[in-house]
């Protein structure tokens, strides 16, 4: 079955589910999205992974990461390998340098996991037809429609929608948590960010940072 190559094209709170985000996937060799509803746990890790922040202590992603190097066995590829009743299933194919397997899990645990040993994410044209959406210009505000996934999911009791279909993509709404503060002042608030594990708003004083430094 022929893959289909995908990037990271945006990540951002849901509007309709409090405590999910929207992961945005486009075709990178076509004009097609995919939108995957996350929780806010998978979404921290996927975000602190894109902005190349260093958490104080691993989470479960990097303890992964950490065990599969400690074993030599290495992660080879993401495959968004299936959609039923509106539930994304993915495979993490990995290999120990004689046999490669595959390792059943949700998309946002593979993509957290994929990044981190910086593979590439695929999917299959029967995922994107059914659950890719083309953007138009005409599309300034659109709606989205999410379907339930996992139910088990133990990390956050508000995930119970998590790795549903969204049709549309959520956009986020700017914040700046840095304000006109002085460069001094934005290196401390970056270092309680990370004291405190609060990368998102980490994330946002560093790119302050490197904006007033560019």
């Amino acid at each position: 079955m022929k893959k289909i190559p995908l990037e990271i094209l945006g990540l951002s709170s849901s509007q309709s589910q409090s405590g999910s985000f929207a992961l945005i996937l486009g075709e990178k060799h076509g004009n097609r999205r995919l939108p995957i509803i996350i929780g806010m746990f998978e979404a921290q890790s996927i975000a602190i992974q894109i902005e190349k922040i260093s958490p104080n202590r691993p989470l479960t992603h990097d303890l992964f990461k950490s065990f599969a190097e400690h074993v030599h066995v290495a992660i080879v590829e993401v495959v968004i390998s299936d959609l039923k009743e509106g539930v994304f299933y993915s495979r993490i194919v990995c290999s120990d340098g004689a046999t490669t397997f595959d390792i059943d899990a949700r998309p946002s645990d593979a993509i957290a996991i994929g990044l981190r040993f910086e593979v590439p994410i695929f999917t299959v044209e029967s995922v994107l037809s059914e659950a890719g959406i083309i953007l138009t210009d005409e599309e300034t505000d659109p709606d989205t429609d999410e379907d339930q996934d996992d139910e088990d999911d133990t990390d956050d009791t508000d995930d119970q929608d998590d790795d549903t279909a969204a049709r549309r993509p959520v956009r986020p709404e700017p914040r700046d948590p840095s304000g006109q503060v002085s460069l001094d002042e934005l290196t401390k608030m970056l270092a309680q960010a990370l004291e405190k594990e609060d990368y998102e708003k980490a994330a946002k004083i560093r790119d302050e940072l490197n904006k007033r430094n560019g």
